[in-house]
């Protein structure tokens, strides 16, 4: 599942490349993952992509009167492609947008994505695509005074790498949720973005077991999972930087130090890895230094 790592990186390089330009053509092949009708879509064709940002695990689409977001769930994946070139394996949407005008660019804030060879031309359409195996992913298309409800939007908290979420919101936040610590930072009402792999990858780096329960935390272990979130968040978003362009669409998790791991040892202290599947989830671990 992409979190929030992924889509920080995909976010990032979406808006590099099409913000300034407009939509001339959006298909639907897989109609499932649509949140809206056609005549909806069609109201989008001509607008400019003003801006492309992530808000926990949703992508957001803001063109100069409506709006996209777009959840992937498990299997959504998305990235460039030029019109004409060979059509992805179980692809749900395929948008093209034509070559922004000089007037109508917009700048490249990321120093990443500066002066970088695979991000669209400037003078030349872009397809963007995106392919979902299971088709769990939606796009809620919310046209200006069209309410429709994108699930799970309004139950977020902050996002877990929400500079405003500061040590002592973390405390107070996490005073009011009990359970497993897995479960804790996979809740998206606790903080926003955080999936199976980075839960494992958080709690190692804090050394805290998968099913230790929140009520069970000292207030230092509190305080050291607040610091491992953010230390392992931002150490993976630039290890992306470097592994997924100019593949946007191809998951990167071979460089997580635990997560799908098991049988291997612990980068830290040696000890055999343990993975355990519970309700269709991994989740990996070290039993010698995960307390």
């Amino acid at each position: 599942m992409p979190e929030l790592p992924d889509l920080a990186i995909l976010a990032d390089a979406l808006h590099a490349g099409l913000a300034g330009r407009r939509l001339d053509i959006g298909r639907v092949p897989q109609s499932l993952v649509l949140r809206g009708t056609p005549s909806e879509l069609d109201l989008f064709r001509g607008q400019r992509l003003t801006s492309v940002a992530r808000r926990g695990k949703f992508l957001v689409f803001e063109f100069e009167r409506d709006r996209m977001v777009l959840n992937p769930m498990l299997t959504g994946r998305m990235g460039f492609a030029a019109p004409g070139d060979k059509p992805w394996p179980q692809t749900a949407f395929v948008f093209d947008f034509l070559e922004p005008q000089p007037d109508e660019t917009s700048p490249i804030n990321e120093p990443w994505l500066r002066d970088v060879a695979w991000l669209p031309a400037a003078d030349t359409p872009v397809q963007l695509r995106y392919r979902d195996a299971t088709r769990m992913g939606k796009l809620y298309l919310l046209p200006a005074g069209v309410q429709r409800t994108v699930a799970g939007w309004d139950e977020q908290g902050p996002d877990a790498d929400d500079p405003a979420l500061t040590l002592d919101t973390w405390r107070a936040r996490i005073a009011r949720h009990s359970g497993q610590l897995k479960n804790l930072l996979r809740n998206q009402e606790f903080v926003a973005g955080i999936g199976n792999a980075y839960s494992d990858e958080i709690l190692w780096d804090a050394r805290l077991a998968p099913f230790r329960t929140r009520a069970s935390l000292a207030d230092a272990e509190v305080d050291a999972l607040y610091e491992a979130t953010r230390h392992v968040l931002s150490r993976a978003i630039g290890q992306l930087r470097d592994l997924v362009p100019p593949r946007l669409e191809v998951e990167q998790r071979k460089f997580l130090s635990v997560h799908a791991k098991g049988g291997e040892a612990c980068p830290r202290c040696g000890t055999r890895l343990t993975e355990v599947k519970a309700g269709g989830f991994v989740t990996t671990y070290c039993r010698n230094c995960q307390r």
